[in-house]
């Protein structure tokens, strides 16, 4: 690790931050990151991965010196990210103070635009949501959604008080084409070209002095269960996410792979069966999301949104249900068995905004389905997890995109240690 030399003066704002008035962060390099802000960063991700640590613990951990990390951390608690912990007795000499990271050193806003619902979050600097706005819809109008994401982000912002001053940015989650797929939502041609004409990372640019970042939604739902999910445990795997469209993203070595254009794990374009002259084969899309549930109970007259929560496996919505599961497990272990093909994966995970049976249900059919199929010339299936994270994970994964920009020490922007 690249060792600091001297300690920086404080900052001119340092105090306490619930009685000085707000207390804004310094700049540490999202653009260029230097020696001693590397190793600043170094020590956060020890914290954030290993939780609290004694100084000693962290220089152990971090490779870098007892000296180096006297001085780290003198800066970082000047400028309020860390916070101390009860010491440690009971052992010789002097007893040993743990230090982790402040929940109110830094904060995210993380916004993710869907087919079917809106939600805002507000995250802080360990990860946890502190707050959460959800906007329900048929489909989003612009007209209508594009001034709720002003008013829910500075309403987020507002209800910080002092502490807005350490915000760091805001991060957008949304499909690349939000008006894909529009005949299968029954939407105009108009209504799809006005969603994929628009730039939504600089419509809420220009809603906010903040730094604002834009991932693809089922990417950005990938790196929160990269860094607060499954990933801790699986360092390569393929994450599907299901929702009103099955979207998906791709980890190799513990890092989001992006892809050429971004678009890696876009699972939701795989076709389902070898292409007939003149017939196109139907796509995943087309039976393995929640879309084709709510098509299933809209036939036979019953509330199609049950298809997102506890009531489709209560009756009358069970029945519907559990055929849909069974056709879209069989969809999704043949999406499995072609990506183990190319990617030789650890795992797949798992997640979506279905209710958690719902989820559990599908991984028991899809874990079934994988036995009937001929695995000769590969590794026994991958094993098949669920996600750790559900309905909030692409919102979140848009909080985290500033945090780790700031405060990752990774030179790419999303980072697993």
């Amino acid at each position: 690790m690249l060792e600091t030399d001297a300690p920086s003066p404080p900052p001119a704002d340092a105090g306490d931050p619930a009685s000085a008035g707000p207390v804004r962060l310094r700049q540490r390099g999202s653009n260029h990151v230097g020696m001693r802000q590397f190793n600043e960063r170094v020590v956060l991700q020890a914290l954030r991965t290993h939780g609290s640590l004694a100084k000693a613990e962290i220089a152990r951990v971090t490779g870098l010196t007892a000296q180096t990390i006297g001085l780290i951390t003198a800066r970082l608690d000047e400028d309020h990210l860390l916070r101390r912990e009860a010491p440690v007795r009971g052992r010789v000499g002097q007893p040993s103070v743990p230090l982790g990271l402040n929940p109110d050193g830094a904060f995210a806003i993380g916004i993710k635009i869907g087919r079917r619902s809106a939600d805002w979050l507000l995250v802080d600097f360990t990860g946890q949501v502190r707050e959460r706005i959800v906007l329900d819809y048929a489909f989003p109008d612009i007209d209508v959604l594009l001034p709720a994401i002003r008013r829910h982000l500075h309403q987020l912002l507002d209800g910080l008080g002092p502490l807005r001053a350490r915000v760091v940015g805001v991060g957008v989650a949304a499909p690349f084409q939000l008006g894909g797929w529009h005949r299968m939502l029954g939407l105009t041609e108009a209504q799809s070209e006005a969603w994929n004409h628009i730039d939504l990372a600089e419509q809420v640019q220009q809603m906010t002095e903040l730094p604002v970042s834009f991932a693809k939604d089922t990417s950005a739902a990938c790196v929160a269960e990269l860094l607060y999910g499954r990933g801790h445990d699986i360092p390569s795997f393929l994450y599907l996410f299901l929702d009103t469209f099955i979207g998906g993203g791709l980890v190799i070595n513990s890092h989001l792979h992006r892809g050429l254009h971004g678009n890696a794990g876009a699972v939701a374009s795989l076709p389902l069966a070898v292409a007939q002259a003149g017939a196109a084969p139907a796509q995943l899309i087309s039976q393995a999301s929640l879309w084709d549930l709510e098509q299933r109970l809209r036939e036979h007259g019953l509330e199609p949104m049950a298809a997102y929560d506890q009531r489709a496996l209560q009756e009358p919505w069970a029945p519907h249900s559990r055929a849909w599961i069974a056709s879209a497990a069989a969809a999704l272990a043949h999406c499995i068995v072609s990506a183990t093909a190319f990617l030789d994966l650890d795992a797949v995970v798992l997640d979506g905004a279905a209710d958690p049976g719902v989820l559990q249900a599908l991984a028991d059919g899809v874990r079934a389905a994988l036995r009937t199929y001929s695995w000769e010339g590969l590794h026994a299936p991958p094993r098949l997890e669920l996600g750790g994270i559900g309905s909030d994970a692409r919102a979140l994964g848009g909080a985290l995109l500033p945090l780790h920009a700031c405060f990752a020490p990774d030179t790419e922007l999303f980072l697993k240690a």
